[in-house]
């Protein structure tokens, strides 16, 4: 079985309780580890498979905390590193069908310095780059572009989620649409909702969205459309996968647990590159993340709500 490494934010989660989707008037918080690119790797681990989160957390005890998470779902954090700055914390509200909205209030995320030993583990194995925090400047997007010219040297299969947030952008979406398309050219998979599709492209429909990010260089693509499913393509098919039917009570997570759940299936694979040729084996894989994904709906929080392997075959 093939590593998956993830690279990015881990932070808290404030989640606002009984106020539904105000944040203004929210008065009670419930803490839970996030940030989208550890929830991969605890997706991964969660499914049996082998991943490593690289990122950085404050020396505090939400720092502690979050490692601790980490560890206890069997993710190695051997590369994690740790800064005398405060952990980034992020607060959530949730509106009544599970819809999120964000504040974030950054910290040591951004502080991730580029380790230059750990671009031999990368060889012939898979490494993730969640975007939602590592495109705002600092080390952490020196680093990030250090670890993608290290993946493409390595043979690595790559993939990439721009986990767009509207609250860090505010009005300068255009910067974040420039620094994504150098990871969407070289990525051998990209998974986008829906409005970060849109958003890239400029394009009205999936379908257009789609056709417009391979021009730029995406090999796979899947475009998670919330209840609809999935459109998902590799540049000579493309098909709407369905999702199964269930009560969201939180989206937290949904779509980290379905590149979590691709990522894992195309890490059991002997040669990564099959997943190009055999479109039968890309859409039964989907099918799977798709079931990943709406379980993780079901629950609150993002890591306690992923599924394991035996929930998600049952």
């Amino acid at each position: 079985m093939n590593k998956v490494y993830c690279i990015g934010e881990l932070l808290i989660d404030f989640v606002a309780e009984n106020q539904g989707n105000d944040l203004s008037k929210a008065v009670e918080f419930k803490k839970k580890a996030g940030g989208a690119p550890a929830n991969v790797a605890a997706a991964i681990s969660r499914l049996g498979g082998k991943s490593t989160f690289i990122g950085c957390v404050g020396k505090d005890p939400f720092g502690t905390f979050l490692l601790n998470v980490l560890g206890r779902e069997n993710v190695d954090i051997s590369f994690a590193q740790r800064s005398k700055t405060f952990t980034t914390l992020a607060f959530v509200s949730l509106a009544e069908d599970g819809e999120r909205d964000f504040v974030f209030s950054r910290g040591a995320d951004k502080e991730l310095k580029y380790d230059s030993t750990i671009k031999k583990n990368f060889n012939r194995n898979l490494v993730h780059f969640g975007a939602a925090t590592a495109l705002l400047g600092g080390p952490l997007e020196e680093a990030y572009s250090h670890y993608l010219f290290d993946a493409l040297t390595q043979d690595s299969f790559i993939s990439f989620d721009p986990n767009y947030r509207a609250d860090l952008w505010k009005e300068d979406e255009t910067t974040f649409i420039k620094k994504c398309l150098p990871f969407v050219e070289k990525s051998h998979l990209c998974k986008f909702s829906l409005e970060e599709a849109q958003l890239l492209t400029g394009k009205e429909t999936p379908e257009e969205s789609c056709g417009s990010l391979h021009t730029i260089g995406a090999k796979i693509i899947a475009i998670t459309l919330g209840k609809e499913g999935t459109l998902v393509s590799n540049g000579q098919h493309s098909k709407i996968v369905p999702s199964i039917k269930v009560h969201a009570v939180d989206t937290t997570g949904a779509g980290d647990a379905f590149i979590g759940c691709l990522l894992y299936q195309i890490a059991l694979l002997d040669d990564f590159k099959t997943v190009f040729s055999q479109w039968d084996l890309l859409v039964k894989m989907v099918e799977k993340a798709n079931k990943a994904g709406a379980w993780t709906t079901t629950k609150y929080g993002a890591i306690n709500a992923l599924p394991s392997l035996n929930q998600l075959e049952s």
